[in-house]
């Protein structure tokens, strides 16, 4: 094989299942990716089946799902230990879109998401993941937890009511309505399927704790002969065939309906696989490919779509137990799916006996996990404009919308940047305690000096107009110090447009003392001398001092050793 190195732009997006396979694959690279796919397999089934449920689908989805998806997201993607398929952020917006659209609407908005996906990839907007405000995030995986958690109050209890309402005010308002008809059945197998999770997670952590509940609570429930609902008795008998390539009734003339729903997806499924990423790079010391894992993203969910499945996305915890169990290699992902099938093949029937109650149990212990309670207690302690960021987005997440959710949350986020950028900048006559404390005395007669520090963009440009009124007498010459300005964007620019004004109005001269690069490339780019008019400029602030002197008709003094 010829040893000639890909181009970077093709590096960037070619999976590392190929990278591996070039640099050498042995048999026991092999045998330590099989072990750790199939320990991936016994924790993601389970799982598959709950969030599929959850979803308001049947369990077999979330099975298809993890092994189309799973399949497609180890073969393709930019990460060596990632592992794909469906995750507990996904369950709200899949609920509500099968709710108003049916599962029609949810394969047309899986397919739209991972265009998207796609989309993104090959713009190479991987990186701009990383901007997510973290209250943003925080707020919002709490928030989805929270949804999680109410979505399973109806099988943890055995409420005997009819179809769970999509609003969370409305959801709480019919479970109260239906307490009464709570059944100690259900009530038992979620508190032992609680007890069985918890205890595995102290005591024996390598166990798969999820797999081990629900084995143990379809025991209980055949043994004694319990009136449990099961998975047979709701949703019959699970298929025990190979997915098929089948697609629903697509309606496309809802499309623009759906947009809102599937940007959520994307965004979702970016995100939270960017995130498993960077925590995989971190325990294994590698470097996973930002865009081409958001391409792989994208073709695994129009697969899945394409064969009836979930949104997926990489799923952190069962990446991270993938690592622990000595992957190397995205060939344990690929297994992972192909165990996944001959356990659908083979156990099947069996998996119509597990209790409701059961996967309830497996959910509620999944929407604590992902509820991230000391995080947000820590981000309550933050600043006032974090706390409104986390507390908005985790209410609208709530009670509202996710996608609102997203939206309000990075828009509120902007906001308290723009302030607190605004906030930093400085306009003063004061000069830095570091400077010569004499330089004002410098100044001629009748000329005036004032520093800006920080940003001059949109939001502090304001504070340049009020200036010139911040003088008692009118001033022959005004100059401005930027040397401590490091950026400057247009209405920075419209700004010292009008100061420039303001001063050829009123017979007073301008000089522009320190710029640096970016400042003076924007200028010269949006033609500051032509709009402005007569504006000196000077190389730092003892040049400024000479050429006011030159322009009040001071006689011109030793020059000062002065900073600009």
């Amino acid at each position: 094989m010829s040893g000639t190195r890909p181009p970077a732009w093709r590096r960037e997006f070619e999976p590392k299942l190929w990278t591996v396979l070039r640099g050498g694959y042995g048999w026991g690279d092999l045998r330590a990716d099989a072990v750790a796919g199939l320990t991936v397999a016994i924790v993601a089934l389970p799982l598959a089946m709950a969030l599929a449920i959850a979803s308001g689908t049947t369990p077999d989805k979330g099975l298809h799902t993890a092994i189309v998806a799973g399949f497609l997201i180890s073969a393709l993607g930019g990460s060596k230990v990632q592992i794909g398929g469906p995750t507990a952020a996904f369950i709200p917006v899949v609920f509500v879109v099968i709710e108003r659209f049916g599962y029609g609407g949810l394969i047309l908005c899986t397919l739209l998401a991972g265009l998207m996906l796609i989309a993104a990839g090959l713009l190479r907007l991987g990186a701009l993941m990383r901007y997510m405000p973290q209250p943003v995030i925080t707020g919002f995986t709490a928030g989805i937890a929270v949804s999680i958690f109410s979505s399973q109050v109806k099988d943890a209890l055995g409420l005997r009511m009819g179809d769970v309402p999509a609003g969370f005010v409305e959801r709480w308002t019919a479970y109260a309505q239906h307490l009464g008809t709570t059944q100690p059945t259900a009530v038992a197998l979620t508190v032992i399927g609680l007890a069985v999770i918890i205890a595995l997670r102290r005591w024996r952590p390598r166990w798969p704790g999820f797999l081990f509940a629900l084995l143990t609570c379809t025991v209980v429930a055949l043994a004694l002969a319990l009136p449990a609902e099961t998975v047979g008795t709701r949703f019959g008998a699970l298929p025990s065939s190979l997915p098929t390539f089948a697609i629903p009734h697509i309606p496309f003339e809802r499309t623009f309906e759906l947009l809102p729903s599937a940007f959520t997806i994307a965004f979702l499924a970016g995100v939270e696989s960017l995130l498993s990423a960077v925590v995989a790079d971190g325990m294994t010391g590698g470097r996973h490919r930002s865009n081409g894992e958001l391409v792989a993203q994208g073709v695994a969910n129009v697969g899945s779509a394409l064969f009836g499945g979930l949104p997926a996305t990489g799923a952190l915890a069962r990446t991270a137990t993938n690592i622990r169990a000595g992957a190397r290699s995205p060939v344990s992902g690929i297994l992972h799916a192909a165990f996944l099938l001959v356990f659908m093949l083979a156990l099947s029937p069996l998996m119509s006996y597990v209790p409701l109650a059961a996967l309830a149990a497996v959910l509620l212990v999944v929407a604590w996990n992902m509820s991230e309670v000391q995080q947000f207690r820590h981000t309550l302690s933050a600043p006032w404009g974090d706390r409104v960021v986390l507390l908005l987005t985790f209410a609208i997440t709530v009670l509202v919308d996710l996608t609102l959710a997203i939206q309000a949350g990075v828009v509120a986020a902007a906001f308290v940047f723009m302030h607190r950028m605004a906030q930093s900048v400085e306009v003063s006559a004061d000069t830095p305690e570091d400077e010569d404390e004499h330089q004002r005395e410098l100044l001629p007669p009748g000329v005036e000096a004032f520093r800006i520090s920080g940003p001059l963009f949109f939001g502090a440009s304001n504070r340049i107009d009020a200036l010139l009124d911040r003088l008692p007498e009118k001033p022959r010459v005004f100059i401005l110090r930027m040397r401590l300005v490091p950026i400057i964007d247009a209405s920075g620019v419209h700004a010292l447009e009008n100061l420039a004004v303001r001063c050829r109005r009123q017979g007073t001269a301008l000089v522009i003392s320190g710029l640096q690069a970016q400042p003076r490339r924007i200028l010269a780019d949006m033609g500051f001398e032509g709009h402005a008019g007569d504006v000196r400029f000077a190389d730092d602030y003892a040049q400024a001092i000479i050429v006011a002197r030159a322009l009040s008709g001071t006689a011109a003094g030793p020059p000062a050793d002065a900073g600009s």
